[in-house]
Formats: structure tokens, sequence, C-alpha cells
């Protein structure tokens, strides 16, 4: 009898050894073995999920392993602790572990937002809104609300973003998004105004980025923006009329349709530059980096005129009979086209 229940002890022992090795090597296939067969598989994980909510959205997604298999790892690896909520993207490489590593180092979906050098806030506003973004706090924002949200002490949220791209996840807000667009912006413009010229015919640094914002629509030379500084900076020294055409186009708004006319430049508005003296009351576009810097360098020249070149650059002249010289080159290579 003793001879048996030892046999059927040494059995039993086996048996549970071999289903002990069998777990043992199933356990270390799964660990090995790609958890998704398609090359992406997002996975969301919401605020306050369990562990156990992540091997569900897994197995929805016709992930590799059984529940048992991902509890001991969860548990024995101490994953079951280190959820971050996210949207994280994982690719057919991804093994249970890299997988859990990435939930675990909060490597979320990175999105990427493009300010453009001479877009407006209307522009901007419009991209902003189709965004993938979970938070949405400026919806029913007006311009005024959001420049108050953003601590301007201006009610207009024109020139305040700095152009320049930006990476967020969907957690991110639409005011997070603009509050570091515009923290970019203050720092680049405080440096600009730190490094500005003596003598500069700017009172401040929101007259610069005002200035920086017509350069910036005025060319795309890189060469140019220096020169137009010089320019307007003169005009502003001698009391001159600006007459810049970007603002005209801007102060007209939808009346503006593509072509620039007389009775654009006869009509008075804030923005009217051949009718009001000064810089207009905002900036009129996204100014970039090279033109704010630029806004506070004038070049030291005596050019006071400029007009397009016909071949994307312009012809800058002293003298009014120059720039006319100018203009009629213009007029003439505009007929041979």
């Amino acid at each position: 009898m003793k001879s048996f229940i030892i046999k059927l002890m040494l059995g039993a022992a086996v048996v549970l050894s071999l289903a002990a090795a069998h777990a043992y090597y199933r356990y270390e296939q799964f660990l090995s073995t790609p958890v998704f067969n398609t090359d992406e598989t997002r996975i969301e994980i919401q605020p306050g999920s369990y562990y156990s909510q992540l091997i569900s959205q897994i197995k929805q997604n016709n992930g590799h392993g059984a529940s048992w298999q991902w509890q001991i790892l969860g548990r024995w690896q101490g994953y079951q602790s280190q959820m971050k909520s996210g949207e994280y993207r994982f690719t057919r490489q991804d093994t249970p572990r890299s997988l859990l590593d990435a939930i675990a180092e909060n490597r979320v979906i990175q999105y990427a937002w493009t300010v453009v050098e001479g877009q407006t806030w209307q522009q901007v506003a419009q991209q902003l809104s189709a965004l993938s973004l979970k938070n949405r706090l400026l919806t029913d924002k007006s311009e005024a609300q959001i420049a108050g949200l953003l601590g301007l002490q201006t009610l207009s949220m024109e020139g305040q973003l700095l152009p320049e791209t930006y990476h967020y996840t969907r957690e991110d807000s639409d005011l997070q998004l603009l509050q570091r667009a515009n923290r970019s912006l203050q720092k680049v413009l405080d440096q600009a105004w730190q490094a500005r010229q003596p003598e500069l015919a700017l009172k401040s640094p929101y007259e610069l980025l005002i200035l920086a914002s017509i350069i910036e629509k005025e060319s795309a030379v890189d060469s140019e923006r220096t020169v137009i500084s010089g320019v307007f900076n003169r005009r502003l020294k001698k009391n001159m009329r600006l007459q810049t055409d970007p603002t005209v186009i801007y102060g007209a708004g939808k009346t503006y349709a593509g072509d620039i006319t007389y009775q654009h430049l006869r009509t008075d508005t804030p923005y009217n530059t051949y009718t009001r003296h000064g810089l207009p009351p905002t900036p009129i576009a996204m100014a970039g980096r090279d033109s704010i810097f630029a806004a506070g360098q004038p070049n030291t020249g005596q050019e006071l005129y400029f007009v397009a070149s016909g071949d994307g650059g312009h012809v800058f002249s002293e003298t009014y009979e120059q720039h006319q010289q100018a203009v009629k080159q213009y007029l003439k290579k505009q007929n041979e086209q």
C-alpha cells in the first residue's frame, strides 16, 4: 500500500512538473512573440484605467497571449502600478514587455502642429480647430477672450504665436498649444528687443512685432528683411506714411479678392498705411524669427522706397525719382509677360 501511494505521489509530481514546464514554456513563448500581427495598432488608455482593462483592449484588438500570462507579467514586473493614460501606437515588432514598457514610460503618440510664417490668426484658428485634440477649452471663446486667457495686454491674437512646429498629444488642450506657441514668441521677441539697434523708431516690443509682421508679408527673401526694415524705420522717423500694401489688404478683409485696387488704397481703415501715419494698431500676421530680429536690426542705408522686381525680389531706391523708374521697369516686365 505504501509503495502504491509513493508511486501515486511520484506520478502526480511528474504530472505537475510537466504541467509547470509546459506552462513555463508557453509563458516564455508568450514573452518573445509579437503582440499584434498588424503594422499598426492603436490603444487609448483612459485616466484611472485598471490593468485588467488594458488586457481587455489587447484582446479586443486580437492581441497575442492569454489573460493569465498578461496578469503574471504585470504582477511580477510591476506593470500593474505603472499604467499611464494616453494614446499609444504599436507595431508587429512589439512584444508584451516592449508594449508595457512603452506605457510605463508614457511614450504616447506625438502629433505635429505647424504655425507657418505669414499666417493670420483666422487661418491659425481654423487649423487649430481641425487638430486631433480631446480637450477643447476655446470652442466658444472669442478672440479677445482667448487673448485674455493667454494674459496678453491686447485684445488681438494677431502675431502672438511663433511660427514653428509644435508637438502635442491628444491629451493636450487647444489652450495649452496656444500657450506654448505664445511663450516661444515672447522669448524670441524679448531677445530681439534686447538686441535692437539704438535709436530705433520703435517704442516697444509690441511695435517691433507689428513691424516684423509687415516685413514677413512684404518679402520671403532673407537678404531683404533688414533692408525693408531700414526703409520702414526711416519712414517712421521722417513721419512718412509707410504705404505698404499688405496692411491695406489686411484692413480690407473680405473685400480683397486677390487684387489690390485703387479703391482699396483710398478706403480709410485703421490698417491703411496709405491714408494714415505710423504703424497699424496690431500685427497683420504671424512673424517668423528672422523677421522679428530684422525689425530690430534695420540696415544703415538711405533707401526710402521699394517695388517688386518681377523675379521674386524688390528694387530699393533712395529717391522718389529712382522709385518711379523702378516702378516703370516693373510695369514693363508685367506687360511683356
